[in-house]
């Protein structure tokens, strides 16, 4: 059964976006292929990228209002808060092992990427890939 394409929005780090389908995302390669909504192949280096945001929809909902608090942990999770080295900041629910040591150093992250399911279930993204080289700061929220 071939893998369903997934709507994606890329983040790059010096600002730009590309939205597109990603089929077989594999982080611990140096590049992605993405296709855009005109078919055009994109070969992205994944250190340019700050995350893979997946989508329901590109355009978004404009007046959807973000809900930046945790209204409950889904079992199995962490809940984490991540600041990029441009400021913006996340939070969102982590499952897994955490890619770091604990009284770690960004540098020295274990993995390329992880994973978070944001915190708003009504959100337009339905889970985000970040980037560990565009993160300036993780905190685990509660225990």
């Amino acid at each position: 059964m071939p893998e369903e394409n997934q709507k994606v929005i890329l983040r790059f780090v010096d600002g730009k976006m590309l939205k597109g389908f990603i089929r077989d995302l594999k982080i611990s390669e140096e590049y992605l292929y993405l296709e855009d909504e005109s078919n055009h192949q994109h070969k992205v280096r994944l250190k340019e990228l700050k995350a893979i945001f997946f989508v329901r929809k590109f355009e978004g909902e404009r007046s959807h209002q973000e809900k930046k608090s945790f209204t409950g942990t889904r079992p199995g999770s962490k809940r984490v808060f991540v600041k990029f080295k441009d400021g913006e900041t996340i939070m969102g629910n982590m499952e897994g092992e955490i890619p770091w040591e604990r009284g770690f150093f960004l540098e020295s992250m274990k993995e390329k990427a992880f994973t978070i399911v944001p915190v708003d279930g009504d959100s337009n993204n339905t889970k985000i890939l970040v980037v560990t080289t565009s993160v300036k700061d993780v905190a685990m929220i509660g225990s």
